[in-house]
């Protein structure tokens, strides 16, 4: 019996058990921004205890927010979005939204294809991952006038506004410090640029900080693998097996510093006596790997909390609502590079 009056509990139930009006109720689903975090908590206690689910599609056919916001990223297989998302996620939910989260691995023809799935999921806004994105995913969100915002890029001329950091610099960082240390003999491990400005954008500041010391990277020492430990292991062998060896690696993020450092070390080569190591991103567990890895922070829980903000300042403000934020990223020298 209990378990039927749960499932016919409506808006008047819930309202009287949290002793709140009903149109209280309402505004904490539709405007959570607009009620107090005190009567929200009563409000979802009296939810959770009568077991009232909102009818959605009947809402949002009367113009009603979802309370979602859609996240689209390249892929959730490996570290590189976690804290991102994790972060975001979080800040979104503290004001009264939940992610619908999708991965399009690495193609910009799935993402559209996702974007208009969110869009007919009504989601109140959407963020994407990074600055270059199909013509027809920016006009799709032109066209449906739907707040959106890009992530983990940032850029003044970006077509809608951005929260991320400044990949070209991170890139320059490490370059800078490569070169500063005095090698001359430097391969770079990334993974493929198309389609990943993110990738395209470090390496454009690595080459940049290395020509204004006089050095470069040789062609056959290019190289670019998928985005994974097995893969970089793989791509670093054909280095350690060389007649001759660079003396440094500058890898485009940390996962694929780690599958080098496992493929150094299976092959007892000392780092970084014997090849210098670096990575970008500094994720969790860079700091604890042996030698702990030197690389950039680009400081991904900062970048979710300020992008949390920002679109929901986008969702309840209008699309007049100036947003955006850089956030600088920083080198972490550690062993790896022998300067720690």
């Amino acid at each position: 019996m209990a378990d039927n009056a749960k499932q016919k509990a409506d808006i008047l139930a819930v309202a009287k058990a949290a002793r709140v009006s009903p149109s209280t109720v309402s505004r904490s689903f539709n405007h959570p921004e607009l009620v107090k975090p005190a009567t929200r908590k009563k409000i979802d206690a009296a939810v959770r205890r009568l077991g009232y689910i909102r009818n959605r599609a009947a809402q949002t056919i009367h113009g009603i927010r979802s309370g979602t916001i859609g996240v689209i990223v390249p892929t959730i297989d490996q570290a590189i979005f976690a804290e991102l998302i994790q972060s975001f996620s979080s800040a979104v939910e503290e004001m009264g939204f939940t992610i619908l989260l999708a991965s399009h691995g690495y193609s910009l023809e799935r993402e559209y294809a996702l974007a208009r799935k969110m869009l007919e999921h009504r989601v109140d806004g959407i963020g994407l991952i990074g600055i270059e994105h199909s013509a027809d995913t920016y006009e799709l969100l032109a066209q449906q006038n739907i707040p959106a915002l890009l992530l983990w890029n940032h850029s003044a001329e970006a077509p809608l506004p951005c929260v991320g950091s400044d990949n070209y610099r991170a890139g320059y960082l490490i370059g800078e410090h490569v070169a500063a240390l005095g090698h001359e003999r430097i391969a770079a491990l990334f993974p493929p640029l198309d389609g990943n400005d993110r990738a395209s954008g470090r390496m454009r500041g690595v080459t940049d900080a290395l020509k204004a010391q006089g050095r470069a990277i040789d062609t056959l020492w290019r190289l670019e693998t998928p985005y994974s430990v097995a893969s970089a292991k793989s791509a670093v062998r054909g280095l350690i097996t060389a007649k001759e060896r660079p003396t440094a690696l500058i890898c485009g993020n940390d996962v694929l510093a780690w599958g080098a450092l496992h493929a150094l070390s299976r092959d007892g080569v000392d780092v970084p006596g014997e090849m210098a190591v670096t990575g970008i991103g500094d994720f969790n567990g860079s700091r604890d790997f042996e030698p702990s890895l030197t690389t950039v922070r680009i400081p991904a829980r900062t970048i979710g909390t300020k992008a949390a903000d920002a679109i929901v300042q986008l969702i309840t403000s209008g699309a007049e609502a100036e947003v955006g934020a850089l956030v600088m990223p920083e080198l972490i020298v550690r062993r790896t590079s022998g300067a720690g």
